[in-house]
């Protein structure tokens, strides 16, 4: 199936592993120019050098999400970059999963306002495209109530809603919006390979309760995600995907 990526201009946030990582190669390998962000400027010049290697069009930056003048400036540098905007990824969390003020105030900082600021700094460039498509990356912990702190949860359920608004609202400009939710994601450097090693007693029991009998791959979401924000899912607006091997027992009507 050809996705219609080739040419377009994306920004992925977090770009520089897991599902970010996975999403800005596959974006690439589909024809896509790709410009990511994450705090690690190392990770950056080696995912923006790797892509290029394989021929993408590709830029980069040290951003920390939550300052929102940084994120701003990449935005718009990505746009020159680039040539414009066609899709933005937000992909970052804070991953705060404790139970107290300092999570509700990292998760605000960073699951939620780094999506907000990323739209708002992108809409511009994406109300000129004709292809335009805005995906975040919620979780399973937004639909139902787990083992993840109170903070983490309530921030990627307010992902949902607000998708769910944008959608609403820019359809008649032909701006898509939705979100994708993972279950359990494991992948080098990521949260539960941390957990595995830290915390083996949490690590089994979260890996016992996902019925294929393992996490996820981080391009097994990447994969869905890529879809979702691409022409070939042109109608689609307003969707939360939940790619979770069956780990979720609500019913999404």
């Amino acid at each position: 199936m050809d996705l219609g990526l080739k040419g377009l201009r994306v920004l992925v946030t977090g770009g520089t592993k897991g599902i970010g990582l996975h999403c800005a190669e596959i974006f690439a390998a589909e024809g896509a120019a790709v410009s990511v962000c994450a705090r690690d400027a190392t990770g950056v010049t080696t995912t923006v050098e790797g892509l290029k290697a394989k021929d993408a069009h590709a830029f980069g930056r040290a951003v920390d999400v939550s300052n929102a003048h940084a994120l701003k400036s990449w935005v718009q540098d990505s746009a020159a970059a680039l040539g414009g905007i066609d899709i933005v990824v937000a992909n970052v969390s804070a991953l705060a999963v404790s139970d107290d003020e300092a999570a509700w105030q990292s998760g605000f900082d960073t699951d939620m306002m780094h999506s907000v600021r990323l739209v708002n700094a992108a809409m511009p460039w994406l109300e000129k495209s004709d292809a335009a498509a805005i995906t975040l990356i919620s979780s399973v912990s937004g639909r139902e109530v787990d083992f993840t702190g109170p903070a983490y949860g309530a921030f990627k359920a307010a992902l949902v809603h607000y998708a769910q608004g944008l959608a609403m609202k820019l359809a008649p400009k032909g701006i898509r919006a939705n979100t994708v939710s993972p279950g359990n994601t494991y992948f080098d450097g990521g949260i539960w390979q941390s957990i595995e090693k830290n915390n083996p007693d949490l690590f089994k029991e979260a890996l016992g309760m996902n019925p294929m009998g393992r996490m996820a791959r981080p391009e097994e979401i990447a994969r869905g995600v890529v879809f979702l924000s691409s022409p070939a899912s042109s109608f689609t607006s307003g969707t939360n995907l939940v790619i979770d091997g069956a780990l979720t027992k609500g019913v999404q009507l």
